[in-house]
């Protein structure tokens, strides 16, 4: 090692050897990211791409993210979802008039092609989280319920990352500030006394969820055991990621992470998720759907390449910051 070799020749100078700590590079040193704005031209001054191809753990790594100031009153930040179908990413982005940026964003069922999270669009409720988890084994009677995790942005543009539920009985969903354990029994329907007095109505303009979240008050805080949104070892996995999160004066940051490409790009954990968002500035965000539906276009231009053989993965719903149109 490097360290035994520079006490060696401290010795043979008559000096006391050094006391040496190995410390991986990627633990301290974040990533450095490049402002490539005008590689996806043309955009407004409160909108801009950047892009990193540093090591990550000693791995190649390569992921973008979009910063947008929240605040500009020219930008409209929106959602759009399908009904028993999915559609790309880039036929979403032709379907809504070409906006600046469509990124992936819920989970779904490839079966029925359904959202598992919730998504408001134009202050309205359009798809519910999936708050009942069938057990298995011994426990095939009984159920988990748990809150799922969503992003929202309010008619005054600030953004929350809050746990909430929500049925088509109720225009508002029920929002907590912390997370909630999942509770357990046989019922199918969720224990609305599980949510406690400090749970409010939440009312956004737009909103969309994932899980779990990831940071909060400027901290990792990766809430998967709450959420259950993955089993086992997964969350320490490395996967291409696509998040979501705001920083403290007022920014949204999109992140998406490219992955599943041995050698060029290798993904990341959700604690390097984490870590990154932090290093960017946010003080709340949450995991979105990843693996093969990471897609992030900005001016219908591909930032990271999707996974997937066949290119872009059909999805259910996706995130969109656009251009408000004059009147």
């Amino acid at each position: 090692m490097y360290c035994n070799k520079l006490n060696r020749i401290l010795l043979a100078a008559g000096i006391l050897p050094a006391v040496c700590f190995f410390i991986p590079l990627h633990a301290v040193a974040q990533l450095r990211w490049m402002n490539v704005s005008k590689d996806y031209a043309p955009l407004p001054a409160s909108v801009q791409v950047f892009k990193t191809t540093d090591s990550l753990d000693g791995k190649p790594f390569i992921a973008f993210y979009v910063k947008a100031k929240l605040k500009d009153k020219k930008l409209v930040f929106t959602a759009d979802t399908t009904l028993g179908r999915r559609m790309t990413p880039l036929q979403f982005y032709e379907k809504n008039s070409k906006p600046l940026v469509v990124v992936n964003c819920t989970f779904f069922n490839f079966d029925k092609n359904q959202n598992l999270n919730m998504v408001i669009k134009e202050g309205k409720i359009v798809s519910f989280n999936v708050h009942t988890i069938a057990l298995k084994g011994k426990d095939t009677l009984l159920y988990k319920h748990p809150l799922g995790s969503v992003l929202g942005i309010d008619k005054k543009r600030k953004a929350d990352v809050a746990w909430v539920y929500a049925d088509s009985t109720a225009r508002y969903p029920y929002a907590m500030q912390q997370p909630l354990a999942a509770t357990k029994d046989s019922s199918k329907i969720f224990p609305l006394q599980t949510l406690s007095n400090h749970a409010l109505f939440w009312k956004k303009q737009t909103a969309i969820g994932g899980g779990p979240v990831l940071v909060q008050d400027g901290k990792i805080k990766i809430t998967n055991e709450e959420e259950l949104k993955f089993t086992g070892k997964a969350i320490h996995d490395k996967h291409p990621r696509t998040c979501m999160g705001y920083t403290a004066d007022g920014y949204l940051i999109i992140l998406a992470i490219q992955g599943r490409f041995p050698g060029v790009a290798e993904g990341a954990t959700l604690e390097q998720q984490a870590k990154m968002l932090i290093d960017i500035g946010c003080v709340e965000a949450l995991n979105l759907d990843g693996g093969g539906s990471s897609c992030m276009l900005v001016n219908g231009k591909e930032t990271i390449t999707p996974s997937g053989k066949s290119g872009e993965r059909p999805v259910p719903a996706v995130f969109i910051i656009s251009k408000k149109h004059s009147k």
